[in-house]
C-alpha cells in the first residue's frame, strides 16, 4: 500500500465519531499563571461559601485554596507528600492481559502485542511521568485531569504525549460532569471528548468530584490550626516577654520619667540599661514554668487529626508525644500499606480505562484486550526466614526455583564466572545447632 493510500485510510479512521481530535484542546494561556489567595484571612463563613461554589460547578477558588493549604501548613504538606510518594515513588510497568488474567478468554497474542505497543508509546511520551505526579494530586483534590495529545500518522492516530491540565482550567457541568475551560468556552467549559482525557477521581464514590478528597476533609482542621497559630503568636508577642517594671522616686521630674520609660523600652531589645540608685527595677515572668500552653495543645491536636485523615495513624508522625510499643508501630505501618494498596488499585483502574484502553482500541480495534498498569511494590521480606523456606522447598520438596529470583529475593547479587566467591559447607557437613 502506498503512502497516499495509507494516509487516506488513516483519515477515514480518524473521522469515526469515537476518535479523539488531534492536537491539544487545553492550550496554555497567560491567565494560567495568575493566582488567587483564598486562604489569606480565611474564615468559617468564607470556607463554606467556597465549598458551596465548588459544589455548584465553580472549582477555581476551591483548587486555589487547596494549593495554599499545603503551602502554608508544613504538617499537612508532609503527610500529603508521604501519601502521594507512596505511589509515585514506585516504578511502573505495563502488564499484558495474558499475564494479569491467565484464565481469560481472549486472543493472547494480540493482547501481548497491545501491551508491547502501549509500553513503547508511554516510554516515548516526554511528560508522562509528570502526568503521573499530577494525577497523584487527586488524592487531596479528588480530581486531576491529563490530556492525551494525538497526532495523525501513517497507521492512524498516534499518542505523542500526555500533558497535565491545570486545575484552574477545570469546571463541573450541571450534572457533575467534568469539563475543561477553553478559549471558546471560558466560563462553562466544554465536555470531554472520548479517548481524549485521563480523569482521576479516587474518592468520588457518589459520582460528584467535589464531595470527597482528603483536602476537603482537612479543611476544617487546617482552619482551626491557623486560628490557633495566629492567637499563639499574639500571645507570645504580648505575654511571652517578661514585663519590666521600674519604680521611680516621687520627686522625679517629667523629663526623668520619660528618660526612664525610654530606657525600659531599650532594655527589651538591648538587655542592658543604666539606672540610678533611686530607681527600683523589677522583671516579672508572665508564665510559670510547667504551665500548659493551650495553643500548642490545639496545634498538636489538629496535626494528629490531619495525620489520621491522610495516613490512617499518628504514630509515624507524632513520635515525640506518642507512647507505643513495637506491635502498635507494626499495626500502624500495616494501615499505611492498606491505604497505599487501595490508592494503587484506583490509579491502575483509571489509567487502564482512560489511557491504555484508548491506545489499544485505536490501534488494534475493540476485540483486543487492553493491558494493565501496575506499580512494582517491594514487599518487606525476612531474609533469614526466606532462606529457611528456600532450603525446605529445594532440599525437601524438590521444587524448581529460579536462581535469579532467589538472588533478588534475598538481596544477594550473582557472582560472575571469574569472580571469587565465599566458600560454603560441604554436603557432608551439618549446620550448627542453635542452643
Amino acid at each position: 500500500m502506498g503512502l497516499t493510500a495509507r494516509i487516506v485510510n488513516a483519515l477515514r479512521r480518524a473521522r469515526r465519531s469515537d476518535h479523539p481530535p488531534t492536537g491539544r484542546i487545553v492550550h496554555p494561556r497567560e491567565s494560567d499563571s495568575w493566582r488567587s489567595y483564598p486562604a489569606d484571612g480565611l474564615t468559617p463563613q468564607r470556607l463554606v461559601s467556597i465549598l458551596r461554589a465548588a459544589d455548584a460547578g465553580d472549582l477555581t477558588e476551591l483548587m486555589a485554596l487547596y494549593e495554599q493549604m499545603e503551602e502554608k501548613d508544613p504538617h499537612l504538606f508532609s503527610v500529603a507528600s508521604t501519601r502521594r510518594l507512596a505511589i509515585t515513588g514506585l516504578p511502573w510497568r505495563i502488564v499484558s492481559a495474558t499475564e494479569a488474567d491467565a484464565d481469560g478468554t481472549f486472543d493472547r497474542a494480540s493482547a501481548d502485542d497491545a501491551a508491547a505497543y502501549c509500553r513503547d508509546v508511554l516510554r516515548r511520551a516526554e511528560t508522562f511521568e509528570d502526568s503521573l505526579q499530577h494525577l497523584a494530586l487527586a488524592l487531596g483534590r479528588n480530581l486531576a485531569v491529563a490530556e492525551l495529545v494525538w497526532s495523525l500518522g501513517d497507521d492512524g492516530l498516534e499518542l505523542t504525549d500526555v500533558v497535565p491540565v491545570e486545575f484552574s482550567r477545570l469546571a463541573l457541568g450541571e450534572f457533575g460532569d467534568v469539563r475543561v475551560l477553553t478559549d471558546e468556552h471560558p466560563h462553562d467549559g466544554t465536555p470531554l471528548p472520548p479517548y481524549k482525557f485521563i480523569v482521576h477521581r479516587p474518592h468520588a464514590s457518589t459520582g460528584v468530584p467535589t464531595q470527597g478528597g482528603l483536602l476537603r476533609v482537612s479543611a476544617l482542621a487546617y482552619l482551626g490550626k491557623q486560628f490557633a497559630i495566629k492567637d499563639w503568636l499574639i500571645f507570645a508577642e504580648i505575654f511571652g516577654m517578661p514585663v519590666r517594671i521600674a519604680r521611680y522616686d516621687p520627686a522625679a521630674t517629667p523629663e526623668e520619667k520619660r528618660e526612664l520609660l525610654e530606657m525600659l523600652r531599650h532594655l527589651g531589645s538591648d538587655a542592658a540599661g543604666i539606672f540610678s540608685k533611686a530607681v527600683e527595677l523589677e522583671i516579672k515572668q508572665t508564665r510559670v514554668p510547667g504551665d500548659v500552653n493551650p495553643y500548642e495543645s490545639l496545634c498538636h491536636y489538629f496535626n494528629r487529626e490531619l495525620s489520621k485523615a491522610w495516613l490512617g495513624q499518628t504514630l509515624t508522625t507524632d513520635t515525640a508525644r506518642a507512647i507505643a510499643n513495637l506491635s502498635a508501630a507494626e499495626v500502624h505501618d500495616r494501615v499505611r500499606r492498606d491505604l497505599r494498596d487501595d490508592d494503587l488499585r484506583k490509579e491502575a483502574r483509571t489509567l487502564r480505562r482512560d489511557l491504555l484502553t484508548p491506545l489499544t482500541r485505536l490501534r488494534f480495534g475493540d476485540a483486543v484486550e487492553p493491558p494493565y498498569f501496575h506499580r512494582l511494590v517491594d514487599h518487606p521480606r525476612d531474609p533469614e526466614g526466606l532462606g529457611r523456606a528456600l532450603a525446605i522447598a529445594v532440599n525437601d520438596l524438590g521444587l524448581r526455583i529460579p536462581a535469579g529470583w532467589a538472588h533478588a529475593a534475598l538481596g544477594v547479587p550473582q557472582a560472575d564466572l571469574q569472580e571469587p566467591v565465599l566458600p560454603g559447607r560441604t554436603p557432608s557437613e551439618s549446620p550448627p545447632r542453635a542452643d
